[in-house]
């Protein structure tokens, strides 16, 4: 048998084996790519509605800032609610100003702080998108001030999410005490499901609530993550205003100064992270970008 036949006989396991290689890379390339296809066609679909819940003329803005920076300054400030529509499930994320003042003219506080107004109920702006309050499985308030817990006790069929340290603020017998119209904003909501920390509500990383405390104890933000928009960000009260975001401004009448400067340091490192778009819930510019519900973003 001639040499060279010799050698090519030696070389065909070689061969047979980078032959099989070559297909697993091939079959391994097309898994992949079906994996990743799957994935697309799996992503649940999650809309955000926005809607008006009443408007805050604020008449004393110095409050908004630990020094006199704001002195002899008023702004306006949107109070919006959002519902998020998601395969799994809906979350309504704030409830806006009390409904009493829906069909009231304009009031202004004792303080002379603040002048409050709301056009609509709940009610009514749910229906625009065919819903109702019984059809909202999940409440989450970024916390319990007046502005953002105003039809609450309308969501009792609703599970609310809290964290556990603002349901333990809100419902203690100081609360109820010296602040009766905080605590009776919610003291008809019977399904609680308490949190210590980030909650993924839905489980795939479309809807995550994120603890951010310091406003009040339990102040928490909302990440959405949407198909056409991308990730987002809804602020709570961890900023009212531009000015506050962009030089770390803590308003005078939060619970933890420190707390909330942390908050803003871990909120700025995770909007970078997933370059998420920041909406200001009380910037009324931000308010007006939103499309307002029938519309919405997904």
């Amino acid at each position: 048998m001639a040499l060279r036949t010799l050698l090519q006989m030696r070389h065909l396991p070689y061969l047979a084996l980078i032959a099989v290689l070559a297909l697993s890379c091939k079959e391994a390339k097309k898994e992949g790519a079906q994996a990743k296809e799957d994935v697309a066609v799996a992503r649940p679909e999650v809309r955000l509605y926005t809607f008006d819940g009443g408007t805050v003329g604020v008449n004393n803005l110095e409050l908004f800032s630990q020094d006199t920076t704001y002195q002899g300054r008023t702004a306006t400030f949107a109070d919006p609610f959002y519902v998020i529509s998601h395969s799994k499930g809906t979350l309504m994320w704030d409830a806006g100003l009390p409904q009493m003042l829906v069909g009231q003219p304009p009031y202004t506080d004792p303080s002379g702080a603040f002048t409050v107004s709301r056009k609509d109920s709940v009610e009514a702006q749910l229906a625009t998108i065919g819903m109702k309050p019984g059809d909202i499985d999940f409440l989450a308030l970024s916390h319990t001030h007046f502005d953002h817990s105003g039809h609450a006790n309308a969501m009792e069929e609703s599970t609310w999410l809290v964290q556990e340290s603002e349901y333990d603020f809100i419902t203690s017998d100081e609360a109820q005490q010296n602040n009766a119209d905080l605590y009776n904003a919610i003291k008809g909501l019977s399904k609680v499901k308490k949190l210590n920390g980030d909650h993924d509500v839905f489980g795939d990383g479309t809807v995550v609530i994120k603890s951010m405390p310091g406003h009040t104890p339990g102040h928490q933000v909302l990440f959405l993550d949407l198909a056409e928009h991308g990730p987002l960000l809804l602020t709570g009260d961890l900023y009212h205003l531009y000015e506050n975001r962009e030089h770390r401004r803590v308003p005078s009448f939060n619970h933890d100064v420190a707390q909330t400067l942390a908050s803003m340091e871990a909120f700025e490192a995770f909007a970078k992270e997933k370059g998420a778009a920041v909406y200001l819930q009380h910037q009324q510019e931000d308010f007006n970008k939103m499309p307002k519900a029938p519309n919405y973003l997904k």
